[in-house]
Formats: C-alpha cells, sequence, structure tokens
C-alpha cells in the first residue's frame, strides 16, 4: 500500500493554540501545549507539526486536518468525532479512549502509538495504516475499510463487529480474542495459529493428524 506523506514545507512559524483568532491553523509548529478539557469543534488544520503536546479530554469534533503530524501527543478521551483527516501522521502518540466515530480518514498513519479503547464506530479508513500500535479493545463496529495495513500490532478484544474484513490482513499482529460478525470474515488474512485461533472462537475443535 502506498500512502502519501504530509506535505509541509519549512518556512513554519511557532504559534499557540491559545492565540489562534480564527479556527484555521496553517504552516505552523506547535511543541509543548497543554489544552485539558479545552473546546476546538471545527478547526481546519494545514500543513502543521505538533510536537510533545497535551490534548487530554478535549473536544476536536468535526475537525479538519491536511498534511499534519503529531509527535509525540496524548490525546487520550479527547473527542475527533466526524473528523476529517487527509495525509496525517500520529506518531509515538497516546489515543486511549479517544472517539473517532464517524470520521473519515484518508492517507494517515498511526505509528508505535497507543490507541487503546479507542472508538472508530461507522469510520470511513481508506488507506491507512496501523503499525506496531497497541489497537486493545478498540472499537471498529460497522467501520468501512479500504485499503488497511494493520503492521505488528496488539489487536487484542478488538470489536470488528458488522465490519467487512475482506482483504484485511491481521498475520504480523497479535490478539487472544476478536470480536468479528462470522458471515463478514470471508476474505480475512491470517496466520495459520491464528487460524486456529478463529476455529477455536468458532466452537471448532482442532485435532491433530
Amino acid at each position: 500500500m502506498k500512502i502519501k506523506e504530509p506535505m509541509i514545507g519549512e518556512d513554519v512559524t511557532k504559534q499557540s493554540m491559545h492565540e489562534i483568532e480564527e479556527d484555521f491553523i496553517e504552516e505552523a509548529v506547535m511543541e509543548r501545549e497543554n489544552c485539558i478539557n479545552e473546546q476546538f469543534i471545527g478547526i481546519h488544520i494545514q500543513k502543521t507539526i505538533f510536537k510533545n503536546c497535551r490534548f487530554i479530554g478535549t473536544d476536536f469534533s468535526r475537525i479538519s486536518l491536511t498534511d499534519v503530524r503529531f509527535e509525540k501527543c496524548d490525546f487520550s478521551n479527547a473527542n475527533m468525532e466526524y473528523a476529517s483527516m487527509n495525509r496525517v501522521i500520529f506518531d509515538n502518540c497516546k489515543l486511549v479512549g479517544c472517539n473517532f466515530e464517524h470520521a473519515y480518514m484518508g492517507h494517515t498513519q498511526f505509528q508505535h502509538s497507543l490507541v487503546n479503547m479507542a472508538l472508530f464506530g461507522k469510520a470511513k479508513l481508506e488507506k491507512v495504516l496501523f503499525e506496531h500500535a497497541s489497537l486493545q479493545q478498540v472499537d471498529f463496529y460497522r467501520s468501512i475499510f479500504k485499503t488497511i495495513q494493520f503492521n505488528t500490532c496488539n489487536l487484542n478484544e478488538a470489536n470488528f463487529e458488522e465490519t467487512p474484513l475482506k482483504g484485511i490482513d491481521v498475520s504480523t499482529s497479535q490478539f487472544d480474542t476478536l470480536f468479528v460478525t462470522i458471515d463478514q470474515l470471508k476474505g480475512l488474512k491470517v496466520s495459520p495459529l491464528q487460524a486456529i485461533q478463529f476455529a477455536s472462537m468458532l466452537g471448532l475443535i482442532v485435532k491433530d493428524a
């Protein structure tokens, strides 16, 4: 899968979330921002880098992100419902319990990030890469997947109910339990060991020859 990287120029200027006069940020770099339980609803952010920022419990619903990179940022329990993302990277970020329901994500990457218990219900993910990410108890209920990769992730107890999994490859990831809809499993790519796990989940008894 070929994913487009954020297009961010070198002429970025240091800015602060608390100095925004309009709901628009462009060509900025923000470091060590501390926004706890604040509201930035419907904000537009383009060609910007965030480093070591804390957005715990902050409401970013309907946020628009284009060409944005987040490095070591904390979005625990933040709200990004109905967000629109294109060419975005979350690198070494904490997104525990983050709400991405009904969001659109295109050319978006989650690298070395903690995404446990995040909500992606009814979201559309198109060319999205999860790499070396922890996705325990993540909810993908009724999500739409179009070219998605899970590379070396922890998917234990992730929920894929009512989500078509044809063409999705989880063979390099690990899990003890997944929640899936049986008639949506066709075409899911798994490792031989995972095939045995799925057989057990389906109530089958696998015997040695």
